[in-house]
């Protein structure tokens, strides 16, 4: 079978035609991801900031690796009940984006628990902030530029907010940088259908 060459005009349309299609297939529903983990951040941040406020053990913080307990089986059980569609390359990169940005969080988030002392709560904002923003430039999808570039923006408050309080800014940023836009997604998607 012959592979017709496409021209500059036909590329680049068929490229926008990929970013639309993952654009609403991101729209449908698929603001869930972003509550999944949004949610599971939020939780387990004010519980981790109230067992650790009230008692000053810092055995609490084992509970942050909640985070990936809860969320992965969650986005497992969604993905599981999502329409099959076909996978476009757009969609194969926000994954790939994903997974490098969810495995580096845990590599130093593991590294500042076991071996050295980092700003965490900085670090993990800032690369959550990077992920959702090149999400929102990939799908062109303005809250999650938005919200991704106010979560880098808003991860120096973790450096300057002292003492327990840190935790909650925390959960705070992840209401703004990926529940809202995440339910922003979900409303726009119902909207359309």
């Amino acid at each position: 079978m012959e592979e017709k060459q496409l021209n500059e005009k036909e590329s680049l349309e068929l490229i926008s035609q990929m970013i639309r299609n993952t654009q609403q297939k991101l729209e449908k529903g698929n603001g869930i991801p972003f509550l999944i983990w949004g949610y599971a951040t939020i939780v387990v941040s004010v519980l981790v900031w109230y067992l650790f406020s009230t008692t000053g053990n810092p055995q609490w913080n084992y509970l942050w690796f909640l985070i990936p307990v809860i969320g992965y089986p969650a986005m497992m059980w969604a993905l599981r009940k999502q329409e099959k569609g076909v996978k476009t390359y757009i969609d194969k990169i926000i994954a790939y984006v994903w997974i490098a940005f969810g495995v580096a969080s845990l590599v130093v988030s593991t590294s500042a628990m076991f071996l050295w002392s980092l700003p965490i709560l900085f670090i993990v904002i800032l690369l959550m902030g990077i992920g959702t923003a090149i999400t929102g430039l990939i799908i062109q999808f303005k809250p999650l530029i938005f919200s991704g570039f106010a979560g880098i923006i808003l991860s120096y408050l973790c450096l300057i907010v002292k003492g327990y309080e840190v935790i909650l800014v925390f959960a705070l940023i992840f209401l703004v940088m990926m529940v809202i836009p995440g339910h922003i997604l979900n409303w726009k998607g119902r909207k359309n259908v």
